[in-house]
């Protein structure tokens, strides 16, 4: 019984600890900076027909809709919508999505700090340590994985991806007439994906460090410390 909890509690918190790193990972790269290098590398000039100052002012102004809001994705250039009713609604359901994600992240965070809260003694803080150090291994092997599969495999992991979170027939655009598609070409979301993987695996293998080091310090701390973990 008490192996079965403690997979099950390693298994709560690696769950808990996966969002946020996911979380954590995806912010620094919804920046201006970012994605106009992004867009740069991916020709996005040339799948538009405008200068870098226009790709640039449409590209903040969806940026901003999508962070701050309000999510209206109204965006015009010379006095013409950029995007059509269609584009702006998909904009408009990722934005739902981010927004939820990032509640279940925060949810996710909280459960954390509340098993820091209960847990306070060092043998009791070994143990929570240990838990979030296998787990950051295996979230950078699962990532790893992950990633190589969904590089081999990008439309299919893509196309998966937008079918559980998205209306069908809500996300399939024409990158000939429709700009969102043209925005953020087809390379654009396979070097994001990539960065973003990555830094997912080095804050992974981050926790896997600290969290060892953190273990054998509150075990140290506790030397009759038994059972598993």
């Amino acid at each position: 019984m008490t192996s079965l909890r403690g997979i099950l509690a390693t298994l709560v918190l690696g769950v808990a600890a996966a969002i946020v790193i996911v979380a954590v990972s995806i912010i620094p790269f919804l920046n201006p900076v970012f994605v106009g290098f992004e867009q740069d590398r991916a020709q996005a000039q040339a799948w538009t027909g405008w200068t870098t100052a226009e790709l640039r002012t449409v590209t903040d102004a969806v940026l901003s809709d999508l962070i701050l809001g309000p999510p209206a994705f109204d965006v015009a250039l010379d006095g013409t919508p950029v995007l059509d009713v269609r584009e702006r609604q998909h904009m408009a359901d990722v934005r739902s999505v981010f927004a939820a994600f990032y509640v279940v992240a925060a949810g996710a965070a909280v459960l954390l700090a509340v098993a820091f809260a209960l847990l306070r003694g060092p043998r009791a803080r070994s143990v929570l340590w240990a838990r979030l150090s296998r787990s950051g291994a295996w979230i950078a092997v699962i990532t790893v994985v992950g990633g190589v599969i969904g590089v081999l495999f990008f439309d299919q992991a893509f196309e998966l991806f937008h079918t559980l979170f998205f209306p069908a027939g809500s996300y399939n655009f024409d990158p000939g007439t429709e700009r969102l598609v043209q925005l953020f070409p087809y390379q654009f979301w396979v070097e994001t994906t990539i960065a973003v993987g990555t830094l997912v695996v080095a804050l992974s293998l981050l926790l896997w460090w600290f969290g060892r080091r953190r273990a054998a310090a509150n075990a140290d701390e506790a030397p009759d410390a038994v059972g598993a973990v």
